[in-house]
Parts: C-alpha cells; structure tokens; sequence
C-alpha cells in the first residue's frame, strides 16, 4: 500500500451540558488533499444532543459537498460506565446521483475510564441496501498531564456481500492506528499512525493534527 503524509489543522470548540458549539476544521479526506469541516451542536443537560456536519469531499466524481445530522442521547449507566446512543443521517451533494448515497446509521458507544467499545449500525450502507457493521475498541494511555497514547482497532463488515464488498469478494476489514497527543498552551497536537488489511481501499498513513478549542 502507499504511504501518504496528512496535515490537519483544527479549530475546534467542543460542546458542554446544556449549551451550543460551532467546530471548524481543516482535514484531509478529499483523496489526500485537504477539506474544510464545520459542525454546529446543542447538548442539554438531561443528556439530549444534536447537531449537524458538513465537509467537502472527493468521491472520485461530481459529489464534492457531504451533509450529515445527528441526534443521540448520553448517560451515565453507573459509577464507571457510560452510554452514548443515537442515530445519524448521511448526505452527498454535487452530482445528480449524489444523493443515491444517501443513508442512516444507529450508533451505541460505551465508554468505562480511558476505554471506548463502539458499535455502529447501517441498514442501507451507501444506498446499496446493504446491511453493514462497525465495532471499534480504543484505549488512552495517559503519560503525564500534557502526554498521552491513543491505540484503536476497528472491524467493518458487509452483512450483504451481494450488495456491496470492498475488495473483490471480501465483505470485511480491519483498521487500526496508534496516535501521540500532547498539549500546550491551549494548542492540541497529535501524530499518529493507521493502516488496514486491505490492499487497494486502505493506505497507510501518517496523519498529523494541531489542534486549539475555543469556549463561546
């Protein structure tokens, strides 16, 4: 697979209980050029969320433009561990057949301490009628105040095989990264590492982040 280098650059402000955020965001995802990513979200403090995402993107043709909406609601279940559920609506521009691509994902995400297990759900994936799965475990390893270590693997898969595969016949892959952050002086900065079992679809990546959130 090729190796490619990603340079991301985030202004971001994240949301708290009860309260609104606007996150703007420089990211690669337009074929290792760079895309422009806005969110706008609400969260109230019974535990309700919602917001909506959008990007420019690079699909290989005329859809240039994706529009997601969410809404989704967080609990904690005890002590030590929480729960995230909620839906989200995908949705391309550009092109006339943009908007076949079109489709809904359930999501339920649980986090105990500096460990996340989450699972996504789409029962259209990509408008091909295909059902299709996600289960990703991660965990944070902190090194200090300002040091911690991100590792992830992730597990997709096409319940559909006749309706969508990513490699040939193979209706699944693997996808795992280890990510360094470090913090200073309100800047967040990551340098991280991912790669998948696939032999076309995936590369190899180093992706680099910087980072600064901003309360309203």
């Amino acid at each position: 697979m090729r190796k490619s280098i990603l340079y991301t650059l985030c202004f971001c402000s994240f949301p708290t209980l009860a309260d609104t955020s606007v996150t703007i965001t420089g990211v690669s995802q337009t074929q290792e050029d760079p895309a422009i990513q806005a969110s706008f979200d609400w969260a109230g403090d019974t535990g309700w969320y919602a917001g909506v995402w959008g990007s420019n993107v690079d699909f290989g043709e005329d859809t240039n433009i994706e529009f997601d909406g969410y809404v989704g609601y967080y609990t904690a279940l005890n002590d030590v561990l929480n729960l995230d559920v909620g839906i989200a609506q995908y949705t391309y521009h550009g092109a006339d057949v943009s908007s076949s691509y079109n489709y809904a994902e359930a999501y339920a995400k649980f986090n105990y301490g500096n460990t996340n297990l989450n699972f996504w759900y789409a029962w259209d994936y990509f408008g091909t009628g295909a059902g299709h799965s996600i289960v990703m475990l991660t965990h944070n390893f902190p090194v200090n105040e300002s040091f911690s270590v991100d590792v992830g693997i992730d597990y997709s898969m096409s319940m559909d095989d006749d309706k969508w595969t990513w490699e040939g016949k193979d209706d699944d892959y693997i996808h795992w990264r280890v990510t360094g952050n470090y913090s200073v002086s309100g800047w967040d900065l990551s340098l991280g590492y991912e790669d998948t079992d696939l032999d076309t679809y995936g590369d190899s990546t180093i992706l680099f982040t910087v980072g600064k959130t901003f309360s309203l």
